[in-house]
This record gives C-alpha cells, structure tokens and sequence, in this order.
C-alpha cells in the first residue's frame, strides 16, 4: 500500500492468535483500490458488511484470516482526516 504503515498490537502473547475488541480501518482514495483491497482481504474469508455505497463512496467490513476486523473504505471530502 505504498507509504502507509499499520501498527497494531493488543498487549498479549500467547500461543492461539486472537483478535478481540479493536478493527482497522483503511481509508483510501478510489474505489478500485477500496476494491483490491476488501478482496484481498475477504479471499476465503468472513465478510460482515458487503463493501457497497453508504454514506462513503465505498465501505466494508471483514475479518481477515487471522480473525481482525477490517474496515474498508473510500474517503469522501467532506469526510474529516483522522488525527495523527
């Protein structure tokens, strides 16, 4: 995804991966790439929201492989910027 980095961590190690309590969301500038992604991610997956039209251009949900909610969507520019 070019320069754009995830970091995430829930603070616990253990042997059984587990996601609980947090999603991340990707925001992105077309709806072709919100497209590649939410693919990418929904392959063989469990998709909770089809990616579609809402108040976004495009927005989804999924959880990918490793059981983590991912929230997929087109940015409007009326959207505001999260803070960094």
């Amino acid at each position: 995804m070019g320069g754009t980095a995830i970091i995430a961590s829930d603070g616990r190690c253990s042997k059984e991966a587990k996601s609980e309590g947090f999603a991340l969301s990707l925001e992105v500038p077309t709806k072709t790439e919100a497209d590649r992604l939410f693919n990418a991610l929904a392959a063989g997956r469990q998709i909770q929201a089809p990616l579609v039209r809402t108040i976004f251009p495009r927005f989804g949900m999924v959880l990918d492989r490793f059981g983590v909610l991912w929230l997929v969507l087109v940015r409007t520019p009326q959207t505001p910027p999260h803070p960094a």
